[in-house]
């Protein structure tokens, strides 16, 4: 018959060291410490028989959006198949979804999480899993919604139910819901301090807000909670560092890049997207950022012509754009271009933003504004659709405001600026944005009457 896990779901097996290991691995998992793909893999040396653990390996793997994981994900599936006549229901509904994920439906793979936390409300494994899946395409409403669906049949006896208000107050923020975000934010951090996620959550709304200053407070009074053997705390510092850039403290931006975004080599594709990111919003300002540009592009090489996810793409096109490596470019180009004739998910995430965005990035760096504001200019309204936050997404507004103003389109610049003020008044940037439109209309509107 199986056992049960902490949260009474039922697993296949009858091996309690296994279901232990897997707790152990799931736990680090929750809060992205230590390194639950080893300690799981440990488990299945162990015991290769383990189904949930199989299931739960390949979830993970799902959740780094790497091309380059690919073949331990069909491992972990094919080891599920190969056993399915042991597998229980839940088991089998893991092992669809990464099969839909697998073959390139990633979408598909979501909804079949979704019938899953159905049937089975505390599998903390799907309702994980599917959440950063949601985060990947950009399904906003998902992000909120398929907490909202499971998080009635949780309590606090339940292991783990903090963990789900962090996720819940993600989700909330994404869809613009800041109070009620924050508020469930800051619950799942009095109920677990080392919830990650949930500090993440938080300070997603004080930079949605423009709370410049309680989001620095915020996150560096909680370092120690969040950073040491942590493997989200990059994307934490990412953060921190865009509350320094909104008010042009560039030294503290360089210093949290060096020391904690970006302080050794790295292949791991979020890490590469945020370190990418911060350097470009750099680049749009002028900044010279040394050799630092020339670290990302030489990690991003190998993978120019692995089109799979057509977020971490548009992060390699900034690199090779602002390292001027004109041939790089043209290899990602090329293979987004191939991305978007596929009809999986990828294919149509690349039809919508991806091509685009890639091809606004690409004539940035050639000096075409003109060209840049076109391809960008309807983007935003859909560009939620490849995936990422709206603070990671920020950069294509970003980019066009820059672009206009760039062009000398100073009546879209100050309408763009305009947009962003009302939005968050607080923010220096965008105060910088409309002065700099007002002069350029002033400057023209003088040269008319001279």
């Amino acid at each position: 018959m199986g056992l049960k896990d902490k949260r009474g779901v039922p697993v296949s097996t009858t091996n309690q060291e296994s279901l232990e290991g897997l707790e152990h691995a799931f736990g680090l998992f929750q809060g992205f410490f230590g390194d639950p793909y080893e300690a799981i893999n440990e488990v299945l040396e162990k015991d290769p028989d383990f189904i949930m653990g199989h299931c739960f390996r390949a979830g993970m793997i799902m959740a780094s959006s790497e091309k380059g994981a690919v073949p331990d994900l069909r491992e972990s599936v094919e080891a599920v198949e190969g056993r399915f006549d042991l597998a229980n229901d839940r088991e089998k509904g893991h092992a669809a979804a990464a099969r839909a994920w697998l073959d390139g439906n990633f979408h598909r793979a979501t909804e079949i999480y979704g019938d899953l936390l159905a049937a089975f409300p505390r599998d903390g494994i799907a309702l994980q899993c599917a959440h950063l899946c949601d985060f990947l395409l950009g399904q906003s409403q998902m992000l909120r919604d398929r907490v909202s669906r499971v998080l009635p049949e949780w309590d606090e006896n339940v292991p783990g139910f903090g963990y789900l208000h962090g996720m819940h107050a993600f989700g909330l923020e994404e869809m613009g819901e800041y109070g009620r975000a924050e508020e469930s934010g800051r619950k799942a951090v009095e109920m677990n301090p080392n919830d990650t996620w949930a500090i993440h959550a938080v300070a997603h709304v004080m930079e949605m807000q423009g709370r410049l200053d309680e989001g620095v407070d915020w996150l560096t009074t909680r370092t120690d909670d969040w950073s040491p053997d942590n493997g989200f705390a990059f994307h934490n510092w990412w953060h921190l560092s865009l509350y320094h850039l909104d008010v042009g403290q560039l030294q503290d931006v360089m210093r949290i890049y060096d020391e904690h975004i970006r302080p050794a080599p790295s292949e791991v594709a979020m890490e590469l997207v945020d370190a990418s990111a911060l350097l470009w919003r750099l680049y749009l300002q002028g900044v010279d950022v040394g050799r630092r540009w020339a670290d990302i592009a030489d990690t991003f090489e190998p993978m120019k012509e692995d089109a799979y996810y057509v977020f971490n793409d548009m992060h390699a096109m900034m690199a090779f754009v602002a390292d001027d490596r004109p041939g790089s470019a043209d290899r990602v180009m090329a293979s987004v271009r191939r991305a978007a004739e596929a009809k999986d998910s990828n294919g149509a995430m690349t039809r919508d933003v991806g091509l685009p965005a890639c091809e606004a990035i690409e004539a940035f760096g050639k000096g075409d504004y003109e060209t840049t504001v076109e391809r960008l200019l309807n983007l935003r309204p859909i560009a939620h659709r490849f995936g990422g936050s709206h603070a990671q997404r920020d950069i294509l507004s970003q980019t066009l405001i820059e672009a206009a103003l760039r062009d000398g389109q100073f009546k879209l610049a100050k309408s763009l600026a305009n947009e962003r003020t009302v939005w968050k008044p607080t923010s220096p940037l965008g105060w910088k944005y409309e002065a700099r439109a007002k002069a350029g209309l002033i400057q023209r509107s003088s040269g008319r009457a001279a």
